[in-house]
């Protein structure tokens, strides 16, 4: 694909519109016998987008023209560099409480093993899935858990296929089953809002803001504090997340694995018949590629992104126009250029957003010069706006591979990321109270 071809405009005039129709309709609660439900703007960004994808629908989606799903997929990438940004700022004014809650903070990593205590015995007992379920749900799957199976034993493996197959899911529920799995959580008012917000840092950005953004709205008291603390959660799950798969959650997997199997009639069966239907269709996912673009060219980029989120955000709360929310956009902008140099020169393995995300930190700390004004520039934008166009890109973005592995895990290996992503949150939440 050109690099020219990323600027589509049909592609980017729907995601605005699609975001703007998106913010008019709101936040929508329900409330029910479990809790409280909410729906965010982005959960309709996305779903009307759906139906603009040339994978989804193809008689409409063509219309966009050639290659809009990978057009959409990389402004996905770059959409959420601002976002990141915002959270980021959003530490640095909090930082002796989230130091206070420091052990909390760090221990709450080990919740992630509640992601196969959730979800192996269903795929094991249940499902009678083989080795693929190990994969699954090991963890929430993000890119360095595919990463960590690739390495250990390689994507068309079995396991290969299970982290594949949730992958996938997260990308295409993920964001959104976070934001009403946590909204439920706080409307109960059974855990404090600290340990909520932590455990919402599951080291993805967009899952992590949907999930702080609905509890910022059932506790809107604790708003900024929750998105500080999500955030301060999502860094340290960059820096840590890894190892913790690595040491605890892969090895604990396996042993509950071998476990599980002794109990199952199918333990013979390392390879089952959904580890069959979908090796190709895993393999084939993950051959797609990006365009390259340099420094020069991202900067560019993020302008346009950039004036996107700040129409949307318009929408959203009116008194913040363009022009009064430009200085505070213009901040991120500086965040995530300056981020994506240090990730371009150094080379230690910490993905750009992370390093987005400190240099957001640093210059919001209230011993940084001019930290007020960093602070009253950027207050001018809100979480949701940002995040909503991203879910519109990401509903454009779903691919043919994606599609097709969905097709063949069916409604099996969706159950088992779901109950992945719940044990990884309830995990979290328990470690982090017990702590606080």
């Amino acid at each position: 694909m050109d690099k020219k071809a990323l600027l589509n405009w049909k592609v980017h005039a729907l995601a605005i519109v699609l975001s703007v129709i998106a913010e008019l309709i709101g936040i929508t609660r329900f409330t029910t016998g479990i809790g409280v439900i909410l729906f965010l703007p982005l959960l309709y960004a996305f779903i009307m987008a759906l139906a603009f994808n040339e994978n989804v629908v193809p008689s409409v989606g063509k219309h966009l023209g050639q290659h809009s799903s990978h057009i959409a997929s990389q402004w996905v990438l770059i959409g959420i560099m601002p976002f990141i940004a915002k959270f980021g700022v959003g530490i640095g004014p909090n930082i002796d409480k989230i130091i206070a809650a420091g052990p909390a903070l760090l221990l709450q990593e080990i919740g992630n093993v509640a992601t196969a205590l959730f979800a192996l015995p269903v795929a094991v007992l249940l499902f009678k899935m083989g080795r693929e379920a190990i994969g699954a749900t090991h963890s929430i799957a993000r890119e360095p858990n595919i990463a960590l199976v690739a390495d250990k034993y390689g994507l068309k493996s079995a396991e290969g296929v299970g982290v594949m197959g949730v992958y996938v899911m997260g990308t295409l529920f993920g964001t959104i089953y976070f934001s009403i799995m946590a909204g439920l959580f706080a409307s109960w008012d059974l855990f404090d809002y600290r340990a909520l917000a932590m455990a919402c840092g599951v080291g993805s950005g967009s899952m992590m803001g949907a999930c702080s953004a609905a509890l910022g709205e059932v506790l809107p008291q604790f708003k900024e504090d929750i998105a500080a603390f999500a955030a301060s959660s999502n860094l340290l799950t960059y820096a840590t997340g890894l190892f913790v798969s690595v040491f605890v959650a892969l090895p604990f997997t396996e042993a509950l694995y071998k476990l599980l199997k002794s109990f199952s009639k199918g333990k013979g069966e390392e390879h089952s018949e959904l580890a069959q239907l979908t090796a190709q269709n895993g393999a084939d996912y993950t051959e797609e590629k990006e365009v390259s673009l340099s420094i020069t060219e991202t900067a560019l980029a993020l302008i346009l992104s950039s004036f996107v989120g700040l129409i949307v955000n318009w929408v959203n709360t009116p008194a913040n126009d363009i022009l009064t929310a430009l200085p505070g956009m213009a901040i991120f902008w500086g965040c995530s250029l300056i981020g994506l140099v240090i990730y371009k020169f150094v080379k230690i393995g910490v993905p750009a957003v992370a390093w987005i995300s400190t240099v957001a930190i640093i210059i919001s700390l209230p011993q940084f010069p001019f930290s007020a004004q960093v602070a009253e520039y950027t207050g001018k934008v809100g979480f949701l706006p940002l995040l909503t166009p991203v879910l519109a890109y990401a509903g454009l973005a779903i691919s043919k591979m994606e599609i097709k592995l969905f097709k063949a895990a069916g409604f099996k290996i969706a159950l088992v990321a779901l109950l992945a992503f719940t044990g990884t949150y309830v995990g979290s939440v328990i470690i982090a109270q017990a702590m606080l």
